[in-house]
């Protein structure tokens, strides 16, 4: 199956300000934009308020993991190949932050989760890392950490 928006011709940039309007519209009282090496925004972090207190969550991107996926797609034609390259591969990424940020705000807003359970995975420690990196570290995922 292909991947979800590979056909997508919006801006990244366009994409990255609807989703600091989704967070802004969602509670997020301050959101930071992250730049990598090359210029490129590849994460954006933003504070909530939780019933334990402000929170940091930072959703991060993974642009060159996209464009891997879809050059295997496209050499087993799944997607045409004139849309495989770095560029789309950044758009398609924060295409899907966009769409899984969007649904995400839907259960919010049923009541069924709160911010923080949504996030979890990204919620910025002390130490700057994410509860995610935290748990690989320190085997936190492994079949017998968890028993």
């Amino acid at each position: 199956m292909p991947l979800l928006d590979y056909t997508t011709k919006v801006p990244a940039s366009r994409t990255i300000g609807q989703i600091q309007e989704i967070l802004a519209g969602h509670g997020a009282n301050a959101i930071l934009t992250e730049y990598g090496d090359r210029g490129e925004i590849i994460a954006l972090s933003f504070k909530v308020k939780t019933l334990s207190g402000e929170t940091g969550i930072k959703l991060p991107i993974d642009s060159q993991a996209t464009f891997r996926v879809m050059e295997r797609q496209a050499a087993n034609g799944e997607i045409p190949k004139h849309f495989v390259s770095e560029a789309q591969a950044y758009r398609v990424a924060w295409r899907n932050v966009k769409d899984w940020v969007e649904a995400q705000m839907a259960l919010l807003e049923t009541e069924m989760v709160k911010m923080e359970q949504i996030f979890l995975p990204y919620v910025i420690g002390s130490d700057g890392r994410t509860l995610y990196q935290v748990a690989i570290e320190t085997n936190l995922l492994t079949s017998g950490a968890m028993k």
